[in-house]
């Protein structure tokens, strides 16, 4: 959307600050500043999986696991491209390129899989990056997912296929205008919440009700995120669990999981959990982070060409 680098106006906004508050030592904590809880988190050690093979992918801004075909992410670029949507697989090898039919890329900032109670699956795209704050009206897209195959793997953004045509809804936020990369679909609900990124405070949590095709939507605060980090609301991206019992976050260098409470009656009770730090591995610029299907591993990209793809899976009880 600027010339500048995204992580460009994260290092000078944040110089600045440093500026301003003495007890600031540092532009952000970085995985080796904060520790991991282990213990609580119980993930094993990351690996690198592969890295994206597609040079058209140049910044995995968003990155979600569908929930209808195994062993197929998909992701997209930042702002300053067309509306194209990439499959791949976990080793990062290129499965297809898809332009979202009627949609525009004013800035996309994340992508969520949504499977309905009919068994169709869906992608929702969170075009919400506002970093000065100037968008008064943001918006999210709706598409079918499309079917990966042998032939889809042979496309690049140059023939990229043409999905079916995209629904969308445009909202506002009810306390004035925010900067947000994080998009939350609830597996079950449908209910969609979008997550502020904040410098200089915790993240604030937006409800909106379940997708509906229509126009001036108002989203909720309902809560905030709170990482144990150098910001502590600088968040990036994230995804719901599959089974609505956990909530994945990301900055550029950690990763972080909320957990329902068992006794909850409502699922955003959530937003009052603590946020365990867990190990996802180095990334330069992270930016995007989803759960697999079945809830137990999750992948993380980092904003640049031929990103890694780093996975790390859950601790199962014997």
């Amino acid at each position: 959307m600027l010339n500048i680098p995204k992580f460009g106006r994260f290092v000078i906004y944040s110089l600045f600050l440093c500026t301003l508050l003495t007890s600031c030592s540092s532009v952000a904590s970085r995985p080796a500043d904060v520790p991991y809880d282990n213990e609580v988190s119980k993930f094993h050690e990351p690996e690198t999986t592969g890295s994206i093979k597609s040079r058209d992918v140049r910044e995995s801004s968003g990155l979600t696991a569908s929930r209808c075909q195994e062993n197929v992410l998909w992701t997209h670029n930042d702002s300053d491209d067309g509306p194209f949507i990439f499959a791949l697989d976990p080793q990062g090898r290129n499965l297809g390129t898809w332009k979202v039919t009627g949609s525009e890329n004013t800035d996309w900032e994340d992508i969520a899989a949504f499977k309905d109670t009919d068994g169709k699956c869906h992608l929702l795209i969170a075009d919400t990056g506002n970093n000065y704050r100037k968008r008064s009206t943001l918006k999210i897209y709706r598409v079918e997912e499309p079917a990966v195959t042998e032939q889809t793997a042979e496309t690049r953004r140059r023939n990229a296929l043409a999905t079916a045509p995209a629904e969308s809804f445009s909202f506002s936020y009810e306390d004035g205008g925010q900067d947000a990369e994080t998009l939350l679909v609830h597996p079950t609900t449908g209910q969609i919440y979008v997550v502020s990124k904040n410098i200089t405070s915790a993240a604030g949590v937006y409800k909106l009700p379940p997708f509906q095709a229509k126009a001036d939507q108002v989203a909720r605060k309902v809560g905030h995120i709170s990482v144990p980090a150098v910001p502590n609301g600088l968040l990036t991206g994230g995804e719901i669990s599959p089974d609505g019992r956990r909530v994945a976050v990301c900055d550029y260098f950690g990763a972080y999981e909320l957990t329902l409470p068992e006794t909850a009656a409502d699922f955003d009770e959530i937003w009052d959990a603590r946020a365990i730090r867990f190990d996802i591995g180095r990334r330069a610029q992270g930016e995007a982070i989803t759960y697999t299907a079945d809830g137990n591993t999750l992948y993380a990209t980092s904003e640049k060409r031929e990103s890694p793809i780093f996975r790390v899976s859950r601790v199962t009880e014997e």
